[in-house]
C-alpha cells in the first residue's frame, strides 16, 4: 500500500470526514461504502453572467466501488441520489469524484 492510500483509507475511514452510504449499480446488488461529501456550490459563467448553482459532489474510494456509471444509486443518511455525468478519477487512480442528483 503506498503513503498515499493510507492516507485516503485513513480520511475515508475517519467519522468527522467519511460517512457510510448503500452504493447500487444498475442491476447490481447493494453494497456498504464509505464517502466524503463535498456539496460544493458552483458558479458558472454564461456569457456575462455568473450562474450560481447547489450541487451534491461525493468522493468514493476506487477500492470500494470500480466503475461508477451515471445512473447507478448511492443512499447517504436515508436521501436518495443518482450518479449524473461521468465520474472522474483523481491522478493517484485511488478516489472516484462523482456528482450526484435526488432520485
Amino acid at each position: 500500500m503506498t503513503a498515499f492510500a493510507a492516507i485516503v483509507d485513513a480520511l475515508f475511514a475517519d467519522p468527522n470526514i467519511g460517512r457510510e452510504a448503500v452504493f447500487t449499480s444498475d442491476g447490481g446488488a447493494p453494497v456498504l461504502v464509505r464517502v466524503v461529501a463535498r456539496q460544493a456550490d458552483a458558479i458558472t459563467d454564461f456569457g456575462d453572467a455568473r450562474l450560481w448553482s447547489e450541487t451534491t459532489r461525493i468522493d468514493l474510494r476506487l477500492a470500494d466501488v470500480a466503475n461508477p456509471r451515471p445512473g447507478d444509486r448511492l443512499e447517504i443518511d436515508g436521501d436518495a441520489f443518482l450518479i449524473q455525468g461521468e465520474p472522474v478519477r483523481d491522478r493517484e487512480r485511488l478516489v472516484w469524484t462523482v456528482d450526484l442528483r435526488p432520485a
